[in-house]
């Protein structure tokens, strides 16, 4: 795989950073723990289904819940895409009350919840939000609309493709990908042709694509993914993840080897998606080497977001160990993004 000699190398790697906004970890928008539970301790909370769950996941469950109610929207933000990739229904009374939220992000993802996870009980909550003031929010209404058994609604996320705003047409895209709908392909296709639609718009079409599988994104994926521009690397590797084939693994191990650490971490995390545990020695090398000791804040807690991330999806013991260090993260973007990795420890 890669070649780990050469100190001169591997000191670049070890502090190469680049500034990759959090936001951007989080987004592309879930149990007992394996490896993650420490034994020694009685479990403090009780699941749903009335099992006792351990202390680790009992502190992922309180870090939730109060990014849920949390003063700053990305918080919210963040907890919500939490609750849907890890399938944490406990939360959605909470989601549900968010769809009532004053910030158009916060209630855009807690419609595209409600949708993701045909949370039937939100249904007369969130059928007024098709007549928000925002248009994007009103898309996310829609689809989650659809999701609950009113397929008509669907058509209100096409015709998104074809609005003048540009936020609304990325968005648009987003939610036709997740709705895993290879119908939707013609129109996406259309859409990234389009000479009105901006680079935003074209790379989440490209991602919807990748999402409904569609191969032929593959070349224009590796080629984002050897952009020069390491938060373009980034958003390559992730849509290669979501494509998921055998081609797009190979890529992703080479980008194991990338000059930047995020990159890294990042194809890291999308190959334990895959299954693949190839990525692990990058994520242990973050602690084992100490990559964060002198990073400045912002750029540290990038890292550990990534870090986190990538502990969720790989789930081997040697990495989840780690995790309750991380869970007390003087950065609550960390403590989120590690929360998300206790769930995750429980759905293989």
């Amino acid at each position: 795989m890669k070649n780990q000699s050469g100190n001169a190398k591997a000191q670049k790697r070890k502090t190469t950073i680049v500034s990759i906004p959090c936001g951007l970890l989080f987004i592309c928008l879930v149990v007992f723990a394996l490896g993650c539970e420490d034994k020694g301790q009685r479990p403090i909370l009780t699941d749903s289904d009335g099992t006792r769950i351990s202390p680790i996941r009992g502190q992922a469950f309180q870090i939730i819940q109060a990014a849920l109610a949390d003063p700053r929207a990305e918080a919210r933000v963040h907890a919500i895409e939490v609750v849907v990739t890890t399938r944490q229904i406990r939360f959605m009374p909470s989601v549900q009350r968010l769809l009532q939220d004053k910030v158009v992000p916060v209630r855009f993802a807690a419609a595209v919840a409600v949708g993701d996870m045909e949370y039937s009980i939100a249904e007369k909550v969130v059928s007024p939000l098709l007549r928000d003031g925002d248009h994007n929010v009103i898309i996310a209404a829609a689809y989650a609309m659809g999701r609950l058994g009113y397929p008509e609604y669907f058509e209100v996320v096409r015709k998104g493709l074809d609005s003048d705003d540009q936020t609304v047409r990325a968005n648009a895209a987003l939610i036709l990908g997740r709705m895993g709908d290879p119908g939707s392909l013609p129109l996406l296709k259309r859409a990234q042709e389009d000479k009105d639609s901006g680079d935003k718009v074209r790379f989440q079409v490209l991602e919807a694509r990748a999402r409904l599988r569609d191969e032929t994104v593959l070349q224009k994926l590796w080629a984002i993914a050897l952009s020069g521009y390491a938060d373009d690397r980034v958003m390559g590797v992730r849509a290669l993840g979501a494509l998921g084939t055998s081609k797009a693994r190979d890529i992703l191990v080479t980008k194991l080897d990338d000059s930047v650490l995020e990159v890294r971490l990042a194809a890291a995390e999308q190959l334990g998606k895959l299954r693949d545990t190839t990525g692990e020695p990058e994520v242990l090398a973050v602690f084992e080497k100490n990559l964060t000791s002198g990073m400045a804040p912002q750029a540290g807690e990038r890292v550990n977001v990534l870090t986190a991330l990538a502990i969720g999806e790989i789930r081997t013991p040697g990495l989840t160990k780690y995790l309750p260090r991380l869970l007390k993260n003087e950065s609550k973007s960390v403590r989120i993004a590690a929360a998300k990795a206790v769930f995750l420890c429980g759905m293989r």
